[in-house]
């Protein structure tokens, strides 16, 4: 498995597959659906040096003020596709190259990481009480008081950070957008096999 070193340059981007297991290691950022709202419509975010620290990982922490400073009790990432509406601008605006979270994203944040040299990882087979042990240092926080501390900015330093799989690349390919379309390839096949009439219409559920 490859440990990724940040800030992440366009090269090593790059040279990443599509489904290759990574960790990560050095300075992330943290940020929910406020961090992009106000970024993108108000021009409010946290003043940080985006080539230094150009890792964004979607997740609201549990978080705990400890020996003066804080600690951290939880960091489950969240459900990345719910930022699809302001993810591209975000990318755009930071020039963001390692974008990590759970589920996938859609194809205007794919266009964006491929136009800027970046990837979007996605959680497998984790927890955030494993992720919180490769938690170094908490370094800061940013816009605690206005937005509390589920969708504050917090500055993380990690160390083999992971793992998470590559689930966008730097090329633009989307690894659950191909496994969608190779369901969809084999799913007359399926339906025949088990007796499912074409005319069947399934259920829609709408989020």
């Amino acid at each position: 498995m490859k440990n990724l070193s940040l800030p992440l340059s366009r090269e090593d981007a790059r040279s990443l597959d599509l489904g290759e297991m990574v960790t990560v290691s050095g300075m992330i950022f943290t940020g929910r659906s406020r961090f992009h709202i106000r970024a993108v419509e108000q021009n409010l975010f946290p003043p940080l040096d985006y080539g230094k620290i150009n890792c964004f990982f979607h997740v609201g922490p549990v978080m705990k003020p400890e020996n003066g400073g804080w600690s951290v009790v939880s960091c489950e990432p969240t459900s990345s596709i719910r930022f699809e509406r302001y993810g591209a601008d975000v990318i755009r605006k930071f020039r963001l190259r390692t974008l990590i979270g759970k589920t996938t994203m859609g194809p205007r944040t794919a266009e964006a990481l491929e136009e800027v040299g970046g990837v979007y990882l996605s959680k497998i087979g984790l927890s955030g009480n494993s992720l919180r042990d490769q938690i170094r240092k908490v370094h800061g926080v940013h816009f605690l008081d206005e937005l509390g501390k589920t969708e504050a900015a917090w500055i993380y330093e990690v160390e083999n950070f992971g793992p998470f799989f590559v689930a966008i690349d730097a090329h633009g390919h989307n690894y659950f957008g191909e496994l969608n379309a190779e369901v969809e390839k084999i799913l007359p096949q399926v339906e025949q096999k088990l007796g499912i009439p074409p005319e069947y219409a399934y259920t829609e559920v709408n989020g």
